[in-house]
């Protein structure tokens, strides 16, 4: 499913207009990201939970080369699907 899927899907189920949907599905993924970017962590309940985890500096190999690298730290996007999710998934 793409974004103009989704936001047809929401449009069906709430009743809103494909504009309005765009609108709501746009507000939400900026207000996850603001608090992704601010270090918050984000609960749905019977979603999942949304968080930002911290990866160490390591060393790796260049597979092409076989020389030793270092690999900066960084961080990631984590989510850690709810029980009801995972429920409905299997």
């Amino acid at each position: 499913m793409n974004k103009t899927e989704l936001i047809e899907k929401i449009a069906t189920g709430s009743g809103l207009q494909k504009a309005d949907a765009k609108k709501a599905l746009d507000a939400t993924v900026a207000a996850i990201k603001d608090a992704l970017v601010a270090g918050d962590k984000i609960s749905l309940v019977g979603f999942g939970t949304f968080s930002v985890n911290e990866r160490p500096a390591r060393e790796g190999i260049n597979p092409a080369t076989k020389e030793k690298i270092q690999i900066a730290a960084k961080k990631v996007v984590k989510f850690k699907p709810g029980a009801e999710l995972n429920d409905a998934i299997n």
